[in-house]
């Protein structure tokens, strides 16, 4: 019996030192990109994860799954404290939904399908990585970005259309404000990134525009 005890434990300390080695793999990508949760942060959801699954084998025998229901909707209020609204844009949801993952992988190792949280930390790090070059070859040839344009008349608003369209650039009017001798226009611009870099060097030498900012 004291065999059988003493090899349980190794098992489950093996499985821990597991989780805290695969939650290390992810949170070191997510540091090395300067994310909002970073090494530390993942490799405690990872164990924590880990360790909550197996004691709610070990504690809920006639209810093992009430534990591990709960390690989810702990992960969801987590992942909600790195979401956070941009200028234009809601940041964080991917370093949200990556705790949800890592807390997943953690729940398999304490589970014991060891070779099945191998390979969900290889599909992680495979998205998060390879994907990331995709995702900059999008925003290359479809880049969205917010104008915030004051100019001295409101005749100049059909000079900054066809600003826009001379650049290739697809235009919408956010919102408006008018004063006495000027008018501040925010526009949402799409095009690639090029005809933008090319809009804002023609914008810093044009009369017309008294100021920008985007």
């Amino acid at each position: 019996m004291d065999f059988l005890r003493d090899h349980s434990i190794q098992n489950e300390l093996f499985l821990i030192f597991i989780s805290v080695f695969l939650g290390l793999c992810i949170g070191a990508e997510r540091e090395y990109r300067n994310k909002s949760a970073g090494l530390r942060t993942f490799i405690l959801v990872c164990f924590g994860a880990c360790l909550f699954t197996i004691l709610s084998i070990k504690i809920g025998v006639d209810d093992p799954d009430r534990i591990a229901a709960n390690i989810i909707t702990g992960i969801g209020f987590l992942g909600a404290g790195v979401i956070f609204k941009g200028d234009n844009k809601i940041d964080g949801i991917t370093t949200a939904t990556t705790i949800w993952a890592t807390a997943s992988i953690g729940m398999a190792v304490g589970s014991g399908y060891v070779y099945l949280s191998l390979l969900g930390t290889v599909l992680v790090l495979l998205i998060l990585s390879s994907l990331n070059y995709f995702q900059k070859y999008i925003d290359r040839n479809h880049k969205i970005r917010e104008y915030k344009i004051v100019v001295s008349s409101k005749e100049n608003l059909d000079y900054c259309e066809d600003l826009f369209k001379v650049n290739y650039l697809k235009f919408e009017i956010v919102r408006q404000q008018f004063s006495k001798g000027s008018s501040t226009t925010t526009w949402i611009l799409t095009g690639k990134n090029k005809r933008h870099e090319d809009l804002i060097q023609q914008m810093m030498n044009d009369e017309k525009i008294d100021s920008f900012q985007f």
